[in-house]
């Protein structure tokens, strides 16, 4: 059965920065693509990035890159790591992984990803 648990959130000051953990097991196989989203207070839930474990390709929401990074264990593909730099309000949101068995290939598409994480909130404020 495959799980996702993230972990590293926490309440930060703007500027400040985070690094987020997503360890995913039962997998079969290592190469199934990992996915950051978030939901914001009152927002839909929305792509931030996906890391590609087949080709090691990383993909970033527009207005995503730059702050964002997204990185994995080459020890163990299974452990994803978002790291969110320059901190801002707006980044406030519950950060979700997600992953799926059926495609190889990354989506900003909720549809796309069968097993989510329970998720980890992340609270920017001074």
């Amino acid at each position: 059965q495959v799980q996702l648990v993230e972990s590293g959130g926490g309440w930060v000051q703007p500027g400040g920065s985070l690094r987020l953990s997503c360890t995913a097991s039962g997998f079969t196989e290592d190469y199934f693509p990992i996915a950051w989203f978030r939901q914001a207070p009152g927002k839909e839930r929305e792509a931030v990035s996906c890391l590609s474990n087949r080709d090691g390709r990383v993909y970033y929401v527009d207005g995503m890159k730059g702050r964002f990074t997204i990185s994995r264990d080459n020890a163990n593909k299974n452990t994803v790591y978002l790291q969110i730099n320059s901190l801002k309000p707006e980044d406030t949101a519950v950060y979700y992984c997600a992953s799926t068995t059926t495609y190889y290939y990354c989506s900003e598409y909720e549809r796309h990803y069968s097993y989510w994480g329970q998720g980890t909130q992340v609270t920017v404020s001074a």
